[in-house]
């Protein structure tokens, strides 16, 4: 039986500057002090600044906190690995 994914919403509020809200996450890619990246319903969310923190996470809500001093936010869409990408590029080039 097919799975059918059913999308949920996404929903970013920024408050401040310093804090910030985020429904529709379906994983925490990476995140330090500077950056969190951010796999949403609506592509990938990159958020920049300084002092970040991923105060709450709940993975079953698809719900996470953040706080910090918010710098900037990137949305891109998912695309294929990298490693795809570049395998494909690497066989047309020595065909």
């Amino acid at each position: 039986m097919e799975e059918q994914r059913i999308a949920k919403t996404h929903k970013l509020v920024v408050n401040n500057r310093k804090t910030a809200a985020v429904t529709g996450v379906l994983d925490v890619l990476s995140f330090d002090l500077n950056e969190i990246l951010l796999e949403t319903e609506q592509g990938m969310l990159m958020v920049k600044g300084t002092d970040l923190h991923v105060n709450r996470l709940s993975v079953e809500k698809g719900e996470v906190d953040l706080s910090g001093s918010i710098d900037s936010i990137a949305y891109s869409e998912i695309s294929q690995p990298v490693g795809k990408t570049a395998e494909g590029f690497l066989s047309k080039l020595f065909k």
